[in-house]
């Protein structure tokens, strides 16, 4: 399958998801595809095969998925980014719940959670990148 990832705006698609969308995005994003079928068992739930149908329509409608003909089936795959829609969502999330503050967002994140020292370097270094931007300007 030849097919280009789009970002949101160059897909003219959806500012946000639904909850259960968002659900059936995560698949087709972290599998790359999926027909009807394989969807609805990588949902984990006992989700009906014309709900999974509807929604994948749905998507497709928005702009976030394509399709192409497999034997009898479709096979689904996205056109936005999982990162572009994850930035989106987290901006919606910033605003809303922590007020603008992506101070308190970071102390959710890691406040009570365990991490290598690894991760921590990773960390301080976003951290100091966005330092350097904001002494830069």
């Amino acid at each position: 399958m030849e097919s280009k990832v789009y970002s949101a705006e160059e897909s003219g698609g959806p500012k946000g998801f639904t909850d259960r969308e968002l659900d059936i995005m995560s698949v087709l994003w972290r599998e790359g595809s999926g027909t009807v079928v394989e969807v609805r068992g990588a949902l984990g739930e006992e989700v009906g095969y014309t709900t999974v149908l509807k929604m994948l329509q749905i998507l497709e409608e928005k702009g976030a998925v394509g399709h192409e003909r497999e034997g009898r089936a479709y096979r689904y795959y996205p056109l936005v980014e999982s990162v572009r829609a994850g930035g989106r969502a987290l901006s919606r999330i910033v605003n809303k719940i922590f007020h603008g503050s992506a101070e308190r967002l970071l102390a959710t994140l890691v406040e009570d959670r365990e991490f290598t020292a690894e991760e921590i370097a990773r960390m301080r270094a976003i951290l100091d990148r966005a330092k350097r931007r904001r002494d830069a300007e």
